[in-house]
This record gives structure tokens, sequence and C-alpha cells, in this order.
């Protein structure tokens, strides 16, 4: 018997690993379907609860903020607890949040369960990079791994964007409150059976405790610069993608249409997210990667709320700016294995990464909806990404400089 087919041998390993790698994937994807809710509920709300434009951005936006104000903290929780555990905490506190949003009689309330939500999606999403690296030994499948992770937000977004319309129609708001936490208690269960507690040991007690590993990851220039790259991406995407329904439903088009045109413009982004898991595997500089997904897109923001009286154009340059958008985040987080100071402190450095990444979320969707409360539409829009997205360039520059580095140290 030849050693790929005993029970331990590589062939079973590498499946085993794939199909723990799958999971914690579809797990994200889960926890995304509470982001992706929200937009096309905005309509419901508002002749529900009385929601407006304003008090929309916040509801979009607040879900962030744990991530905003605890990311770090979390990240060194997961290095020193095991990722596994914190997720599985996360996904029940996720299916609690959204359970008591389904019982909200006004938009204060309402608001509250959000940032309920908002923490549990953190300590389920900011451990997850750190457990897929446990789980996947193979550095090109890593890379392609966690390719596959970056796509789990336009996945559940776009899931939840072309369902959602539909589901409130059939049991309302509320009711896809209620599904959408039985679904996180659902992931929560797939997760516990398929990847077992051996996978994600707690810390070994000689590990570097708190301070060494937070003093190792913030004096390192590599989590700063994936940090701010994330704030530069995830303010505008989730600013365009979060506020397409509303755009449309002003417009005058039929919620069926409206869920689908918004479902392809999140979920196109996954293109890029995979697209730049194989393509740092097969040996791409991420500088580049990054500086084409900013470029795409500036050009991309531009056009969508410039080409005023030009609909389909418009629209085409938003699927520019989510499909090859995505290949930011889906280099980020393969970049964070790499230039996280050390394998103790991956958790730490993507709850900065994540940090930075809900504080653009927080900020985006609120500045936008005032950049267009002010000019009377949405004209605006498009400086506020380009001027992201110049942002993201700079930092692209840096990054590229600092990962050679890096590789170079590697490989002497």
């Amino acid at each position: 018997m030849s050693v790929a087919t005993t029970a331990d041998g590589p062939v079973q390993a590498a499946q085993k690993a794939a199909r723990q790698a799958t999971v914690v994937v579809a797990v994200g994807v889960a926890c995304a379907l509470h982001i992706g809710k929200l937009p096309v509920a905005i309509p419901p709300l508002q002749t529900a609860l009385g929601l407006s434009l304003l008090q929309a951005g916040f509801l979009l936006s607040l879900v962030q903020l744990a991530g905003m104000t605890l990311g770090l903290l979390v990240g060194l929780a997961a290095d020193r607890l095991g990722p596994r555990r914190v997720m599985l905490t996360g996904l029940l506190l996720l299916a609690l949040g959204s359970g008591l949003g389904a019982l909200a009689g006004d938009v204060k309330v309402l608001l509250w369960t959000r940032a309920l939500e908002g923490f549990g999606f953190l300590l389920t999403v900011l451990p997850a990079p750190g457990l897929m690296r446990l789980c996947v030994q193979h550095p090109p499948t890593l890379a392609r791994a966690l390719g596959w992770w970056g796509a789990y937000m336009p996945v559940g977004a776009a899931l939840a964007l072309m369902l959602g319309a539909p589901l409130i129609g059939l049991i309302g708001w509320r009711g896809l409150w209620v599904l959408l936490a039985l679904v996180a208690l659902c992931a929560a269960g797939l997760l516990w059976r398929v990847v077992p507690a051996a996978v994600s040991p707690p810390a070994a007690l000689d590990a570097p405790r708190l301070w060494p590993r937070l003093r190792s990851t913030l004096s390192a220039p590599g989590p700063w610069l994936m940090a701010l790259g994330f704030f530069c991406y995830s303010g505008q995407w989730l600013a365009v993608v979060g506020f397409l329904p509303t755009i449309y439903s002003q417009a005058g088009v039929g919620s069926v249409a409206l869920g689908a045109l918004s479902a392809l413009a999140a979920g196109i982004n996954m293109l890029g997210n995979v697209g730049a898991g194989r393509l740092l595997a097969r040996g791409a500089r991420p500088g580049a990667l990054l500086a084409v997904g900013y470029g795409a897109m500036a050009l991309g923001g531009l056009v969508a709320f410039g080409a005023v009286g030009h609909p389909w154009a418009q629209y085409g340059a938003v699927l520019l700016f989510s499909s090859v958008g995505g290949l930011i985040p889906g280099t980020l987080f393969g970049l964070a294995v790499v230039l996280a100071p050390g394998k103790e402190t991956v958790s730490t450095t993507v709850g900065w990464m994540q940090q930075w990444s809900a504080l653009g979320q927080f900020t985006g969707p609120p500045l936008v909806a005032w950049l267009a409360t002010q000019a009377g539409g949405w004209q605006w829009t498009g400086l506020f990404t380009g001027a992201c997205s110049l942002a993201g360039l700079v930092l692209a520059w840096r990054l590229q400089r600092v990962w050679a580095g890096r590789y170079t140290a590697a490989r002497l």
C-alpha cells in the first residue's frame, strides 16, 4: 500500500484540508449574508420604521462598529485562544443579534441589534485566515484558498441582494432576519463538526503574551500598510454597492430587476478575489495587482457617477469598479500571512487590518449619503471613490517594496 493511500497520507490530508478550508469560506459567506440583507431592506424599513437616508447610511455601517473599535483586541484574543473557538462564539452572537433585530419596534432598537450583529461578525471573520493557515500547509494552495476567502463578502452579499427582495415579499423583513439567524446557527454547527478542535488549539503557554505580540505587530510596516490599504478599499466599495439598490429604486427600477442588478454588482467582486489568489500562487507581484485594482475602482467610480443619462454605461462602470477592485482584498489577505511579523501574530495582523477596514465601511456610507444629500444627487460620489483610490495607489507602491524586501530576505 502506498503512503498516499493510508489514512494519514498526503492525498487524504490534502482533501481534508481542502474540505476544512471550504467550510471556513462557507462560514464567511453565511456571515456576509447579514451584511447584504440590509441594502434591499432599506425601502421596506423606510416604510415600516420611518428610516431616513442618513439613518440608512449608519445602519449600513454600524455593523462595522465592533471591528472599528475592537479589531486588534479580537485578533490578539484569537491568537491566544485559538481561531476556531472565537469563530464559534461569533456565530452564536451573530444569530442572537439577527434574532433580536427581528423584534425591533423602532430604528433605535434596530441600530443596537445591528451593533451586536457586528460584534458577532467580527469574532467570526477575523480569525478565519489564521484558521485557514492552520488547515492548509502548502503555500500555493494556501494562497488560492485565501483568494477564495477574500470572496466571502461579495458572494454572501450577492446572494442576499438577489434573494432578499423576493424573501421580504414572502416573509417580510422580520422573517428574513429570523431566517438568517438560523443560517448562522447552522454555520456554527458545520464549523464545529468539520473543523476539529485539534486543528486550532489555544496558543501554547510559552507563546508571546499580549504586549509583545501587539508591539511586534504595530512596529512592523506591513500590518500598517495593509490596514490602510483595506481602509481605502472597503469604504468606497460598501458605499457604492450598499446604496445601489436605493439609487435604482429612486430611478423606478422594479424590485426583481433591482435585486438582480445589485447582486451581480456585488457578486462579480469575487472574480478579482479568486483571481488574486491564483495570480499570487503563480508569482504575481502583489503591488501590481493592488495598483490595477485601485486604478479600476477610480475609473469605474468616476464613470458610474459622472456619465449621467447613460444608465448602461454607468452600470458597466460599476461592474468594472467591483470586479477588478476585488483584486485588492484577495491580495491583502494573501499578504497578511506573509507580512505578519510571525506565525503567532497572523490573527493580530488581520485584526488590525479588519479594524481599518471596518473604519472605512463605517465612515464611507454615511459620508456618501451626506454628500448626496448636500448635492441633491449622487454626482459627487465619483470624486470620493477617486480620492480613496489615489491614496490606495500610493500604498500599493509602498507594500510592493516591503514585500520585495521580505521575499528577498526569505531567500537568503
